[in-house]
């Protein structure tokens, strides 16, 4: 048999052997719309920087759909997406960000305490670009949910100690913390980086220090604020009367007040000398810190401390 024969024989034979693929048919019904949502959601946490854009790409569009589809629901797209904001990736940190403007305003409120954790978190990662993308997320938060912020447990305090550790102003504390002169921090920050920063600062800063002004009500209210079952989600979560019991940190401050004098405590010091030094600077850096100021002198002018604070009779049991 000549050669040329033999070969054909074994390419036959090549041909012939069956191979079998577990876990494989197919069908002439494609998935429906709400399955290839959820798996691109899954595609969210694959390994390859290129999947995970492609996947938020697809997911964006979903939800810019007139009516949006979300088929999970987006407390559920939060969970799993929230990790995202310290993703290695620029491309993947950018396009979460399109993602959440996406989501609608009022569903983002009652879940904005688990969704600052990972804005805290990116905000002073070691990263400069993933810090300044966090900054966008919170910027974001401050957009549909500040007077949620302010409010939430660990949302006042630690979110200020997230600014003022990402600035350099740093906070003496007797406790604990870190010490120094203002200026010196995690890292040097280019200013424009520092502008945006103190941009961020003043509008949360407005936010906690915003006038709470009484509604006229009528005896019908009155009765009704007493007496009907309120509507909000954990309503009572303030008195936290089944967690664990919260340090300075991670308490709610609900009332003007009561954010004014923590802040006088821990922060107006290290705050106003990092103003202080900002505005020396000039440009766009000096006119982001005299903004900042004018915040500052008009969310505390009126703060009057009394001579025991809640804190100091707490300390004193």
């Amino acid at each position: 048999m000549g050669s040329s024969a033999k070969k054909k024989k074994e390419k036959k034979k090549d041909f012939q052997v069956s191979i079998t693929v577990g876990r494989q048919s197919l069908s002439t019904t494609a998935p429906s719309v709400d399955d290839q949502f959820k798996h691109h959601l899954s595609l969210t946490s694959s390994r390859s920087d290129k999947q995970r854009q492609e996947a938020l790409s697809y997911l964006t569009s979903q939800l810019s759909n007139d009516p949006p589809i979300n088929p999970v629901g987006t407390r559920v797209l939060l969970t799993k997406l929230l990790p995202l904001v310290s993703d290695s990736s620029t491309p993947v940190r950018s396009q979460l960000l399109k993602l959440l403007h996406t989501l609608p305003g009022d569903e983002i409120k009652s879940g904005v305490d688990h969704a600052i954790m990972y804005v805290r978190a990116g905000m002073t990662h070691l990263s400069s670009d993933i810090s300044n993308d966090a900054l966008g997320v919170m910027e974001w938060l401050l957009d549909v949910a500040d007077g949620e912020l302010i409010a939430c447990p660990g949302g006042w305090v630690k979110t200020l100690s997230t600014f003022c550790a990402m600035m350099g102003w740093s906070v003496s504390q007797s406790t604990g913390g870190w010490t120094g002169s203002a200026g010196v921090g995690m890292r040097r920050k280019d200013g424009q980086a520092l502008v945006r920063q103190m941009a961020a600062l003043t509008r949360f800063l407005e936010a906690g220090f915003k006038t709470e002004t009484a509604e006229d009500s009528t005896s019908h209210d009155y009765w009704q604020n007493l007496y009907r079952l309120p509507r909000a989600a954990n309503a009572f979560a303030y008195l936290n009367l089944a967690g664990e019991r919260r340090d300075a940190e991670g308490e709610m401050y609900p009332d003007r007040e009561a954010r004014q004098m923590i802040f006088q405590r821990r922060f107006l010091e290290a705050v106003s000398k990092g103003v202080e030094s900002a505005r020396k600077e000039g440009g766009p850096t000096g006119r982001a810190a005299l903004l900042l100021d004018r915040v500052l002198r008009a969310g505390m002018g009126d703060f009057e401390q009394s001579a025991t604070g809640s804190q100091d009779l707490l300390d004193l049991w």
